[in-house]
């Protein structure tokens, strides 16, 4: 039962079953988001709001902009739509399509992003549209568009539960999404009086890129034994699209083959330990480490489209061995902790995540010295009886961001002001509240 509810991503509610034998089924979240922000600065970057912080030209802020005080909401639904087919001597097929939509305001009005108007959550990329065949002593193989255990398995129910789920899920050097993966479960092993189930997945990239061929790898392994619960996770690839957000699709390079004969290789992975522990019926404690590292990517200009290139801790205006613009190498550590403890329907939570200084040997300051403390303070109500984490919730929490200098954001962060937007290079401190109503179906 462990491995199926492993392979269901949505893990939000029971599944409606419908059709011949139940032969399909429909689940899915919807989620409403109300909050509060201070020290919020409105298209205050000189090149633009989506230009990304890897370019030298984004760092600069624009001078007199007003730092306000903002309300924001955000609207959220992804349903599941699956199908399952006895195929006998207990093979089992199946099939799983989900999408997510997103919208969003701040003070009424909707902020500025790159999605040219798309209410698709990452346009161009589907978060599930595979299918699996199954046999309870052989295990799953799955082939298609699905998810990275790396962003699935922070996200939910590991980060929610501690208000730190797209923190933790969307920084660092994995991937979030893959478009043609191919991915191996195993049935449960009893392993020292526990169960263990392993995962193998393989994708081979936008398959255009000849010079620089795409190739992701992650192993996941998961274990069980009474109240303990953890997690490993690695990942290695090669040239995907640098960056350190961790709900990146991973493709290519760049977002066309064409620029892959002007491109060097590049090359990102991540180690991840996570592990939940029951010290009593009501008392969850949860801890979280993360290694991050990157190979660096050169900063390169296509000379016919002037369009450039995806770079990483690029020493801009600078050069080595002979390479102008250079990307280097660099390794850091996340760490996340926190505790939830039940009372009744209501329990309060407790979260902290740390991103870390970089080791690097770029001379140029691209965030490496620059840390940040997320804590955050939560109180959910359950509207149905059970377990932890059935998700028909209202959740209220109130968060604070310390950056250890005014500058570029950590290096794991994708964006100065991701997950708070509290822009690092305009304060080192900032606070929100938010009220999150979430409704599985």
């Amino acid at each position: 039962m462990l491995a199926i509810v492993l392979a269901t991503t949505s893990g939000l509610s029971q599944a409606v079953e419908f059709g011949p034998d139940n032969m399909f089924s429909f689940s899915g979240f919807a989620l409403a988001s109300f909050g509060v922000q201070d020290k919020r600065c409105l298209n205050c970057q000189w090149a633009g709001p989506t230009e990304g912080k890897q370019k030298i030209w984004a760092d600069t802020i624009l001078p007199g902009r007003p730092i306000e005080n903002v309300s924001t909401q955000v609207l959220i639904v992804q349903p599941y739509l699956g199908a399952k087919f006895k195929l006998g001597q207990g093979f089992k097929f199946e099939t799983l399509l989900s999408q997510r939509w997103r919208d969003g305001f701040v003070d009424g009005k909707r902020p500025y992003d790159d999605r040219t108007g798309s209410k698709v959550d990452i346009p161009g990329f589907w978060y599930e549209k595979n299918v699996t065949l199954s046999h309870e002593d052989y295990g799953r193989l799955t082939i298609g568009a699905t998810t990275t255990r790396s962003w699935a398995e922070a996200d939910y129910p590991f980060g929610s539960n501690l208000g730190l789920a797209e923190a933790w899920s969307s920084s660092g050097a994995g991937y979030g999404l893959l478009t043609n993966a191919i991915r191996y479960q195993s049935r449960l092993f009893d392993v020292a009086e526990g169960d263990l189930v392993l995962e193998g997945t393989y994708d081979r990239g936008e398959t255009n890129f000849k010079k620089n061929k795409p190739s992701f790898f992650e192993f996941f392994g998961k274990y069980w034994r009474g109240p303990l619960e953890l997690s490993l996770i690695v990942q290695d690839t090669k040239n995907g699209g640098p960056g350190s957000w961790g709900h990146n699709p991973f493709t290519g390079l760049t977002a066309s083959s064409l620029d892959d004969p002007l491109l060097s290789k590049s090359s990102q992975g991540i180690t991840m330990v996570m592990g939940r522990y029951w010290a009593t019926p009501q008392l969850e404690l949860s801890a979280g480490v993360r290694r991050n590292w990157w190979s660096g990517a050169n900063a390169v200009q296509n000379p016919n489209t002037l369009q450039w290139n995806n770079m990483f801790n690029v020493n801009w205006n600078g050069t080595l061995n002979g390479v102008a613009n250079p990307g280097y190498p660099a390794s850091s550590y996340d760490v996340v902790l926190g505790a939830r403890y039940r009372v009744g329907k209501w329990t309060p939570s407790i979260g902290m995540l740390h991103f870390g200084t970089a080791k690097t040997d770029n001379p140029s300051n691209r965030g490496q010295d620059n840390s940040a403390l997320l804590a955050v303070l939560g109180l959910q109500y359950a509207f149905d009886k059970g377990d932890f984490g059935r998700e028909r919730n209202i959740d209220f929490s109130l968060g604070t961001v310390h950056y250890a200098n005014r500058g570029l954001s950590p290096i794991s962060m994708p964006g100065n002001d991701a997950f708070t937007a509290v822009d690092s290079r305009i304060a080192k401190n900032g606070h929100w509240f938010n009220v999150q109503i979430t409704y599985g179906f």
